[in-house]
């Protein structure tokens, strides 16, 4: 079953839950146009009203937190030590051309 499939199905079935919970269906016509037992009926109105009880529920606001990785931290305090020792290498570099500049002028006078 295709993806765009199992969409409509589940519209169909939520579509009939709605029906039964707002009086216009019983659990078993909805069962029977389902073509399923009435425990699975119930099963899937209880999963139905289950999400839809987690989803209404106020959520925190903001971005969602950052997972936890250790590897991924590692790496980028690793990375962030390269960056400043590659810094340093470039100040002692423009050190040792200002002292050898230096010194040159002083040999010349």
């Amino acid at each position: 079953m295709s993806p765009n499939e199992q969409e409509e199905l589940a519209r169909r079935r939520a579509e009939i839950i709605v029906q039964v919970q707002s009086g216009r269906l019983t659990a078993t016509e909805a069962a029977r146009r389902l073509g399923v037992s009435r425990k699975t009926y119930y099963q899937w109105e209880r999963r139905a009203l289950g999400g839809m009880i987690d989803a209404l529920q106020d959520k925190e606001g903001g971005r969602p937190s950052k997972p936890h990785d250790p590897q991924k931290e590692g790496l980028q305090k690793r990375l962030e030590n390269l960056e400043e020792r590659e810094r340093i290498r470039e100040q002692v570099d423009r050190i040792r051309s200002v002292v050898a500049e230096a010194k040159t002028a002083a040999e010349k006078k």
